[in-house]
């Protein structure tokens, strides 16, 4: 029983090592690449804005998603950017993340000719991804949270694909709880798909690349 008890033991402390190692990995890694304030901004003039649900199991507003949308319109009136890919989840016909993106955004002020829509960002895996190798995008401008930034960051390192983020406003530390929870074992999970398992996009396809002509 000593023994197993021993094993046990170990393997909880190096599973907890483990984690505790990719976190700290993500964040060091990546957060000098995470702003809050546009004046600071470099040339990356095409952005990928991150899905998430634009309501809550409730019903009520998501605010992850309206602050999203608030700080992508905000960069385009300030002429920070041309171009958007929207990326997110859209597994049926009733939920449809990108487009719910698309029409927050235009609401803002944004043209719909500004918008790209990726209906296969299932992941932050795969929206990071594919921005590159199915829009053709190898600089691009991140827009999510600062807590999640600094996972789509670090999946962008990998691929060599040249990102920064724009951290959009966080709701109160109360609601964001579950969330930002949940991020701490993602940032583990991206270290084991990236450099153990080598974990490719769901979905692929035929190219869609974006062509950016004005700055």
């Amino acid at each position: 029983m000593k023994w197993v008890k021993r094993v046990l033991f170990l393997a909880c402390a190096s599973v907890f090592l483990f984690f505790l190692i990719a976190n700290i990995w993500v964040v060091k890694s990546t957060e000098s690449r995470v702003y809050k304030d546009s004046e600071q901004l470099k040339d990356h003039r095409v952005a990928l804005v991150l899905g998430t649900s634009h309501k809550v199991v409730g019903g009520g507003a998501n605010p992850f998603f309206d602050h999203r949308m608030d700080r992508a319109a905000e960069l385009y009136k300030l002429g920070k950017i041309d171009h958007f890919i929207v990326s997110g989840d859209n597994r049926t016909k009733y939920y449809n993340e990108p487009l719910e993106m698309r029409k927050a955004l235009v609401a803002r002020g944004v043209p719909a000719t500004a918008i790209t829509l990726d209906y296969a960002g299932l992941r932050t895996l795969d929206s990071v991804v594919r921005s590159k190798e199915i829009f053709g995008q190898d600089k691009i401008l991140i827009i999510t949270q600062s807590f999640h930034s600094y996972r789509a960051l670090f999946i962008s390192d990998y691929y060599g694909i040249d990102a920064i983020a724009m951290g959009a406003e966080e709701p109160e530390l109360e609601s964001a709880f579950k969330v930002r929870i949940r991020e701490y074992f993602a940032r583990a999970k991206a270290v084991l798909d990236l450099y153990v398992f080598k974990t490719n996009p769901q979905y692929l396809g035929e190219k869609e690349e974006i062509i950016i002509t004005s700055s």
